[in-house]
């Protein structure tokens, strides 16, 4: 622990979880309010994904992304912003013939899943470097389309972080650099405990950092129980973390949590408890090598 822990909140994602605690946010305003609220509590990353504001389930809108960033940006909080691109890549094959796609597919092409990010310009957009059955649906990323937004992301100035759910997803990144997509270093986040990905254990960590290039930047999440015990490992491993309501809703069994901030303010203790130290938003751009914009 020879650096300061850098703190991402995950404060809605895209998963029907609307239904199983109020504390999720849904509208521009609530998401921003969260991610605010998140920064205050020790977060120096907010990743955000959008919902439709009447139903809560997962959206594509620019409009609602460009309410959500302006609303955090016009405060002037200088917390980074990481912005999603994984909408777009959900696959679910039709009862009859695969080849029909059921309801709920969301497939679409990387231009279009890059738009907002052309648009406003965060810091950090995930690239999620991994196709994986995810829980009862695919989630597809073929490499053609992740060269494609890879290069899009480099042209606009925009830091992917690269999402990778299980060792051959590393692999494939590592590809990518080399050929030339990604820039060096690159920034990973390794997604542990996803139905059926790597394992949020300790060995599941420790393999999938052992993988990763010797120079790269690197964060951790478990989701779920796997959601703190993660972020003591990734704390004593020498990377950063990431809690929020995206990835687990419940501070204790039975207890749910009652914000994203109440999440990050349970990272700080632990990080702090194990002799580690919580960077702020200056030095988490330090650390992952960004430089602020002119918003």
């Amino acid at each position: 622990m020879n650096q300061k822990t850098v703190i991402t909140c995950a404060v809605t994602g895209s998963a029907d979880t609307t239904g199983k605690s109020p504390a999720v946010p849904v509208t521009p305003k609530q998401i921003a309010d969260a991610a605010l609220d998140a920064g205050k509590a020790g977060a120096a990353v907010v990743h955000i994904h959008v919902r439709d504001p009447e139903t809560g389930k997962a959206s594509m809108d620019l409009e609602l992304y460009r309410e959500t960033v302006g609303r955090i940006r016009e405060t002037g909080s200088d917390i980074v912003i990481n912005l999603t691109t994984g909408p777009g890549g959900r696959f679910i094959p039709g009862d009859i013939e695969p080849i029909d796609f059921a309801a709920g597919t969301s497939l679409k092409a990387p231009e279009t899943r890059m738009q907002h990010i052309a648009d406003l310009l965060p810091d950090i957009c995930t690239l999620d470097v991994a196709t994986l059955n995810f829980g009862e649906h695919a989630m597809v990323n073929v490499p053609k389309h992740l060269r494609a937004m890879a290069d899009r992301a480099k042209e606009l100035g925009v830091t992917p972080e690269l999402e990778v759910f299980d060792s051959g997803h590393v692999l494939l990144a590592k590809q990518l650099i080399k050929e030339g997509h990604l820039k060096s270093p690159a920034l990973f986040q390794l997604c542990l405990g996803i139905p059926w990905g790597a394992p949020a254990t300790p060995e599941g960590m420790a393999f999938m950092k052992s993988l990763l290039p010797e120079d790269a930047m690197w964060s951790a999440f478990g989701i779920s129980r796997g959601e703190f015990p993660m972020v003591a490992q990734a704390t004593m491993l020498g990377g950063h973390t990431r809690v929020g309501l995206e990835d687990n809703l419940y501070m204790s069994r039975g207890e749910m949590a009652k914000s994203n901030a109440q999440l990050v303010e349970r990272a700080v203790q632990i990080i702090e408890s194990i002799g580690g130290e919580v960077a702020d938003p200056s030095e988490a751009r330090t650390a992952f090598g960004l430089v602020r914009r002119n918003d």
